[in-house]
């Protein structure tokens, strides 16, 4: 079994733990609970006829990293970097950690979760900065953990990488 371990990154409150949440065990909660540090899950799934063990690495909201929780991707095979829709300054957070995770782990894959699409008519984030992220090379997935739409498709997308 092929064991890969997928780092979940993004500003304060943009859904990271919801997502997980979601993906690993089909639920959804209202309920805001802050992640202290880090907090592991994993799942196992099946990409063609290999057996791939997800870890998966819901690290504390942070807008730029210090040495300490940078020590935190060491080893990560990609990463999931979310962004709240709702709210721009998440938008901006995002492009750092995105630019400073490239520079230390360029061959991670990355999946971007534009979050909460199920309330799209409150965004913040435009068109022209998904624009902004698909010029980067970047993936966009729009993502609700609260409806689970293409929750399950990026970290698939992550494990087939």
């Amino acid at each position: 079994m092929i064991q890969k371990k997928i780092c979940m990154l993004g500003s304060f409150a943009v859904g990271k733990t919801s997502l997980v949440q979601r993906y690993v065990t089909s639920q959804f909660s209202e309920k805001y609970l802050t992640t202290v540090g880090v907090k592991v899950d994993k799942k196992v799934v099946q990409i063609e006829d290999q057996e791939v063990k997800l870890m998966l690495w819901d690290l504390a909201g942070n807008d730029v990293f210090s040495p300490l929780n940078m020590s935190y991707l060491r080893g990560m095979a990609g990463y999931i970097l979310v962004i709240d829709g709702t709210r721009i300054k998440s938008f901006e957070s995002a492009l750092t950690i995105y630019h400073t995770c490239q520079q230390k782990y360029r061959q991670a894959a990355v999946q971007v979760a534009v979050n909460k699409v199920d309330i799209q008519e409150q965004w913040e984030v435009t068109d022209a900065h998904l624009a902004q992220l698909h010029d980067l090379g970047i993936e966009i997935n729009l993502t609700s953990a609260k409806t689970a739409q293409a929750v399950e498709d990026i970290f698939i997308k992550l494990a087939r990488a």
